[in-house]
């Protein structure tokens, strides 16, 4: 199976790509959430490798692509482009788009921008956004304040701050081996591009897609861990506008559905694709 690694120069920065599988292959990308990487797809990639090429993209600041100093370049609008440009470099035309939380809402982003590209688009527990200016103001305070503690406090603390969250509290019942390696993603990031992305593209940041939602009218694949309750109800509204969708609900399993159970997120992503193979 052919694997690559490339740096994409695209809009005066740089992205880094990974690659596997054949180029006559149907085309998954993914996209990462916070803290995360590429390398946070390995196990699924693998388990897909034989029927689809994926490519999975790290984000702006985060694994080895460019890491901005100004913050205005992390916005929602800027990485959208950066997306674009990158799969005009790689000639994809077609493909089928997900995305894990953070990287959930850039998929929705880029889909509602450049719909020509996306066959097939699958959410693992992420939003459209906030609904309200309210919302919004109240999350990118919270969001401000956290970036200013990972620039005083530094990446260690941080990371032990936030393996805590009651949203990755499932994750310690996975094998130590494997937390070890989301331990190691996560300190692999930089302070710098942490920081910048909460206060660039943080969910209260970002324009509010759901009055967009919609327009989406490719076939989407909601995931959600049944222990993930905020991300559980934010799925079933979301449900009532995408035109064409369905929403599975994964037992025994929190917020990274793709870290906790790979091989059945694999499961369902290839039959979801195939269910729409025309």
């Amino acid at each position: 199976m052919i694997r690559l690694n490339k740096m994409i120069h695209v809009r005066g920065i740089d992205i880094h790509v990974e690659i596997n599988g054949d180029e006559y292959l149907p085309v998954i990308v993914f996209l990462h959430g916070f803290t995360g990487s590429t390398a946070t797809w390995s196990t699924v990639s693998s388990s897909l490798g034989n029927k689809f090429r994926t490519v999975a993209i790290d984000l702006l600041g985060h694994g080895d692509s460019a890491v901005p100093e100004h913050a205005s370049r992390y916005s929602m609008e800027e990485q959208v482009q950066d997306l674009e440009q990158t799969f005009k470099e790689l000639g994809l035309t077609h493909f089928t788009l997900i995305g894990y939380s953070m990287g959930g809402r850039v998929a929705l982003g880029y889909t509602v921008n450049y719909p020509q590209r996306v066959l097939q688009l699958v959410l693992e527990s992420s939003s459209p956004g906030l609904q309200t200016k309210e919302e919004q103001t109240v999350r990118r305070e919270s969001d401000s304040r956290l970036a200013a503690r990972i620039r005083e406090e530094g990446l260690h603390s941080f990371v032990d701050f936030w393996e805590e969250l009651a949203l990755f509290q499932s994750q310690k019942t996975l094998p130590e081996t494997t937390r070890r390696a989301i331990r190691k993603e996560r300190l692999q990031q930089s302070v710098t591009g942490l920081s910048n992305s909460l206060i660039g593209i943080g969910t209260g940041s970002q324009p509010s897609y759901w009055n967009r939602v919609e327009t989406v009218l490719h076939p989407v694949l909601l995931i959600t861990g049944e222990l993930d309750m905020k991300f559980k109800n934010i799925a079933r509204e979301m449900k009532q506008h995408f035109p064409i969708v369905r929403h599975i609900t994964v037992e025994n399993a929190g917020h990274a559905i793709h870290v906790e159970k790979p091989h059945l997120f694999a499961t369902m992503v290839e039959e979801h694709i195939l269910s729409w193979k025309k």
